[in-house]
């Protein structure tokens, strides 16, 4: 898939990786949230394997600011994306 899994223990935050604002969120097939953040220069951030999220859509983000929690799961870890536009980088 696009992206990497980063594994981490299940409560662990989840950082913005850059300021920005949120874009979206959503849910995968299986129901676990998505979230999208949009940054400068058309890139976006996608934190996906998360739970507790803790900003809505529309809201602006800072570097470094807590936005969710890794899900628990066997094993737990963070799905991360970079996008520019509808491209992976």
């Amino acid at each position: 898939n696009d992206g990497i899994d980063i594994s981490s223990s299940a409560g662990t935050p989840v950082k913005a990786a850059e300021a920005g604002t949120v874009a979206a969120i959503t849910r995968d097939t299986d129901q676990v949230p998505i979230l999208v953040i949009r940054h400068a220069d058309n890139l976006l951030t996608v934190y996906a394997n998360i739970a507790d999220i803790k900003v809505e859509k529309g809201d602006s983000v800072s570097r470094g600011q807590t936005v969710a929690n890794v899900r628990s799961g066997d094993p737990a870890f963070l799905h991360f994306a970079v996008r520019e536009g509808f491209e992976s980088v």
